[in-house]
């Protein structure tokens, strides 16, 4: 921050000096010095863009990996088709940044879609990114199903939430009911030969995490309780965002899963971001994983935000 500001200041001295020149009489010297104003005022701009975020303190949990859930919501087999885009498109995001992906669970819905996707994303910044895709996301487009050519509405939500550690969250054995049962659905010889699957509810909270991809009964309890940590740390962090949300005037930072965040209309190849009023028609690129230009935007309207506030 102190070598952002000490570059800023440099710069606008310049900036002054430069203005100076522009008016002389030697032509020459007055054309040179019209293009360094241009560029200083273009370092400037950019120098207070980078500054802004260094004024606000840094939220630790950024720096931490991110659990991901994606659940395929209203309109049936084209929620679930949705679904695995999403899927498709964080993959996509998370092979670019050089991140790992790790599957918890994945529950496969018809016609190749996903009705649940629950997996791990292991890398330098991953949560301080993800963050920002909570919420519900809304598909406009006509169904691989539609034989008339109407457009339908879907929707699929997406929780990010930050891997928790021990410290983090204190899980008391008094507070847990774990039952133990059969697995379904295809997974090799060990389903419904065993009872791996395995059900933890939080009795305090009324959490309840079911996980059965793994092959052993301790295998599905350990992923299980990653998903419930990171639950519970979600709901003490959901429960701070609220109370500082009540001070400010957007829903941009507040990790509200219920609100719908984007439209994905594909008739007009057009995304919208609805809390900060973006707009882009490059939906085949973001539907690729290029949406760090909307996590950037999101970013950035949260600290203007609260700055502001």
């Amino acid at each position: 921050m102190i070598e952002l500001a000490a570059e800023l200041e440099r710069s606008e001295h310049e900036l002054a000096d430069a203005r100076e020149l522009v008016v002389v009489d030697d032509a020459e010297m007055a054309a040179e010095a019209t293009l360094e104003v241009a560029s200083l005022e273009a370092r400037i701009a950019d120098l207070e863009v980078r500054l802004k975020p260094a004024l606000l303190p840094h939220d630790p949990l950024d720096d931490r990996n991110a659990i991901i859930e994606i659940r395929a919501g209203t309109g049936g087999d084209e929620a679930a088709l949705f679904a695995a885009d999403l899927f498709r498109m964080y993959t996509r995001f998370i092979e670019r940044a050089g991140w790992r992906r790790e599957t918890i669970s994945h529950s496969e819905g018809t016609l190749g879609g996903v009705k649940e996707a629950v997996f791990k994303v292991s890398g330098d910044g991953a949560f301080g990114a993800m963050r920002w895709e909570s919420g519900v996301h809304r598909v406009q487009r006509v169904p691989a199903t539609e034989t008339q050519g109407r457009i339908h509405t879907s929707a699929a939500t997406v929780a990010v939430l930050p891997e928790a550690e021990e410290v983090d969250v204190r899980i008391e054995d008094k507070d847990l009911r774990i039952d133990v049962f059969r697995s379904s659905g295809p997974g090799g010889q060990s389903v419904n030969t065993t009872d791996s699957a395995v059900r933890i509810t939080h009795i305090p909270s009324g959490l309840v995490v079911s996980q059965q991809d793994q092959k052993s009964q301790l295998q599905n309890k350990l992923k299980a309780m990653v998903v419930l940590r990171a639950r519970l740390l979600d709901l003490r962090v959901a429960e701070l965002e609220a109370a500082r949300s009540k001070m400010r005037k957007s829903q941009v930072g507040t990790g509200d899963r219920s609100a719908k965040i984007r439209t994905y209309n594909y008739p007009q190849s057009r995304i919208t971001d609805h809390r900060i009023g973006y707009t882009t028609h490059d939906l085949p690129g973001v539907m690729d994983g290029n949406i760090q230009d909307i996590i950037d935007e999101l970013k950035m309207a949260d600290v203007e935000e609260r700055l502001g506030g």
